[in-house]
């Protein structure tokens, strides 16, 4: 089933055995209820598309989490719950290296990230740039934050939980919540139809992986890290560190499909992208080698993985054949932990035969 999502492994495109493709993505239409603060978004909408029906309708309603059908069967349109937003937000980006204390910036901000105001989201996005010193490299560490409020607030209260960032009023810059979106897609936040651009992003080949970090890395741990940036393959790469906490906290594990929730500090999201197909090898055994290093601060007892990053290398199902429960928990619970079995038994309930699969989708309970 191909709608108007990611799929970076590309499962709906590519099969080892003979499939079929229900295309959805022409079904893009976006009703705004204002009134009820709720949205109709047909399933082969992009987000893109979606904030801009919504931008276009309300400067004061924003949508903070999606979702998806899976293989359970064909989702036609979703009916979504808007949440409030203030008519500006402010948001920042400081931008350090290691010479200028990357290392620890970041060891600090994993301390205190999770418990600042609910009203503020953080990450940071590590890459190789260009150093000062001609002809060398050096590895950026951008921290970014988007406050639903004005900068008169947000900057009081990063100076106060959050000195070492440094932040000044020259980072910060007032917008609305649909210019934000755009501003952490790294496009210009005008004119906002570009949202509605398809092709906005360039599209590289990739590899991504996930991590859900519940212990804060030593200093040497992220320096390791940070130092791997300066490997070769690495030139479209980056990991994007993004802050639990907050809401996130409150939600219980079992109350949606996804599990990573109360305890989490952050999650990490690791991309590698290569420009040349000879590229593919050097860069994929970079990214497998980044993953193996973050193993000994993941987490300890079940290692989690975001199922919208789908990474085939954690393990798939049979090509021909049944694939058992135990075969299909390797990968399964590593992206739902203990909700994996309640989606089997659905899916069991629903689609018995499992004739909506692929490499990595929910499988039934017992063999067709």
């Amino acid at each position: 089933i191909r709608s108007g999502g990611h799929d970076v492994e590309g499962v709906s495109y590519v099969s080892q055995v003979p499939f079929v493709i229900l295309d959805l993505v022409n079904f893009r239409d976006v009703n705004v209820d204002t009134k009820n603060e709720v949205a109709w978004v047909q399933s082969g909408a992009t987000t893109g598309e979606l904030y801009y029906g919504i931008a276009s309708k309300t400067q004061t309603l924003g949508f903070p989490a999606g979702g998806g059908g899976n293989t359970f069967g064909v989702v036609l349109a979703w009916k979504i719950k808007l949440v409030p937003v203030p008519p500006v937000v402010t948001v920042f980006t400081v931008n350090k290296n290691l010479e200028q204390n990357a290392t620890k910036t970041f060891h600090r901000w994993q301390y205190i990230a999770h418990k600042l105001s609910r009203d503020l989201f953080t990450t940071v996005w590590v890459m190789k740039v260009n150093s000062s010193q001609v002809g060398r490299k050096t590895v950026l560490a951008s921290f970014k934050g988007m406050f639903l409020g004005r900068i008169d607030v947000l900057i009081p209260l990063i100076q106060y939980a959050f000195p070492e960032l440094g932040l000044a009023r020259e980072n910060c810059t007032e917008m609305s919540w649909v210019q934000s979106v755009l501003y952490f897609g790294a496009l210009p936040i005008e004119p906002v139809e570009i949202l509605l651009n398809r092709s906005a992003l360039p599209r590289l080949s990739l590899k991504a992986k996930t991590d859900y970090i519940r212990e804060p890395m030593s200093e040497t741990g992220i320096e390791g890290f940070m130092n791997m940036f300066l490997e070769e393959g690495t030139d479209f790469a980056i990991t994007m560190i993004e802050a639990f906490g907050g809401k996130m906290d409150e939600i219980r594990e079992n109350e949606i499909p996804f599990p990573h929730r109360s305890g989490i500090l952050f999650e990490s999201v690791y991309i590698v992208q290569w420009r040349n197909e000879e590229d593919a090898g050097l860069c994929i055994n970079w990214i497998r080698r980044l993953y193996s290093y973050m193993s000994s601060y993941a987490s300890k007892s079940l290692r989690g993985a975001y199922y919208n990053y789908k990474d085939l290398d954690l393990g798939t199902n049979n090509i021909n054949g049944y694939t058992s429960y135990e075969q299909a928990s390797v990968w399964g619970l590593k992206y739902f932990r203990n909700n994996f079995k309640r989606l089997v038994r659905i899916k069991t309930m629903i689609d018995p035969m499992n004739f909506f699969s692929n490499e990595q989708s929910i499988p039934p309970l017992l063999s067709p």
